[in-house]
């Protein structure tokens, strides 16, 4: 079966913290014999017998956007930036799709990347993360979406259930809803945390640094950190103006390796309390995968990740929060839920190729019922 591949983000290499999922998407699908590859994408290592489709200029361009960090970033930052760059990805992305014309289901990344679908009644795979539910309020978006799918089977795949609902509310038509789960890199199950006898206790926040990503994070956490008496380290881009206070330990964006290798494996748990609009943060994923249990915001995206009183806690006040951190520091109590988060997604997630055969499924399934229908 041939797969057209599209994405609008990559790694450029092994140190490349944007888009990682996307590159083990890749290896997944590229591991199942079943199918033949081709992948439209910024620059960065593909598997061997993987067919690159971009051309020079495509490449240049798509990495510049990736170093700038990516479509939706580019599009929250406002300016003729704004403006000028969509309109140029969905140009360069029409020719992309016009020179693949031996193509059996074009599988596609972010939602709005299928505009530019030539008329050719082929099926279609389209995942969906939470910034492409935000991008479908803007102006004319869900009309031409609908006009591009009209004609041709499609299964939109979000990765969380929560997502659901308003895809099938805009979509459910002309289209199938079908949620897929992501899947868990093996080198995140493979860390042995460390016992929890280090003084003082170490947190970590991975995240994009943004006013929605970070949330209340800095004010719930002055009083329980500004002493020492814990450390809060916190790693990831600096996508906004934001004012890191002195307390925290910031060490700016971090490699997948990094944070297997130094710093999961002695952290007490993730802390997340983003108000952001996301699918099902793969950070968190992989943290319980290590065995660690996470502290996060009540909201959706993240209660449908965390058993509350489980692998996690969940919290929506200074004082739950408080009190999430002093019961996760106990270390048998942190143990417990670290095996049972570490359990949870080893069960309902697997591995990459687990993911790489629930997307087969769907692929069989669109061309099944476009060859008979």
């Amino acid at each position: 079966m041939k797969v057209f591949f599209v994405s609008t983000m990559y790694p450029r290499d092994a140190a490349g913290y944007r888009g990682v999922f996307i590159r083990n998407m890749v290896f997944g699908l590229s591991r199942a014999p079943s199918i033949e590859l081709s992948v439209w994408a910024p620059p960065g290592e593909l598997p061997e017998g993987v067919a690159k489709a971009t051309t020079p200029s495509d490449s240049d361009w798509l990495g510049k956007l990736v170093d700038l960090g990516g479509i939706s970033h580019m599009m929250r930052s406002g300016g003729v930036r704004a403006l000028l760059s969509p309109v140029r990805l969905l140009r360069i992305l029409a020719a992309a799709y016009r020179r693949q014309r031996d193509v059996d289901v074009y599988h596609i990344n972010w939602l709005q990347s299928a505009l530019p679908l030539p008329r050719d009644g082929k099926p279609a795979l389209i995942t969906v993360l939470g910034n492409d539910l935000r991008l479908l309020g803007l102006p004319f978006m869900r009309p031409l979406l609908r006009r591009v799918m009209r004609h041709r089977r499609v299964a939109i795949c979000p990765n969380a259930e929560w997502m659901c609902e308003p895809l099938q509310q805009a979509f459910g038509d002309i289209a199938e809803i079908q949620p897929i789960s992501f899947g868990i890199d093996p080198v995140w199950y493979a860390i042995q945390r460390k016992p929890l006898d280090q003084s003082p206790k170490r947190w970590l926040v991975v995240a994009r640094l943004t006013a929605e990503k970070m949330g209340p994070l800095f004010e719930w956490s002055r009083s329980l950190f500004e002493d020492g008496s814990r450390e809060l380290h916190l790693f990831g881009p600096m996508e906004q103006a934001i004012d890191v206070p002195s307390w925290v330990h910031y060490h700016g964006p971090a490699a997948p390796k990094q944070l297997a290798r130094e710093w999961f494996p002695q952290a007490c748990g993730l802390i997340t309390l983003s108000r952001h609009a996301e699918g099902r943060p793969q950070v968190m994923l992989e943290a319980m995968a290590a065995g660690m249990p996470i502290i996060a915001s009540r909201m959706p995206a993240h209660a449908t990740v965390v058993i509350d009183g489980e692998t996690g806690l969940l919290c929506d006040s200074p004082q739950s929060y408080g009190d999430a951190l002093a019961r996760l520091e106990d270390a048998a109590t942190n143990q417990q839920f670290g095996e049972a988060a570490r359990r949870r997604v080893n069960d309902e997630l697997g591995t990459w190729d687990d993911c790489a055969q629930r997307y087969i499924r769907v692929y069989n399934h669109l061309r099944g019922d476009s060859h008979g229908g």
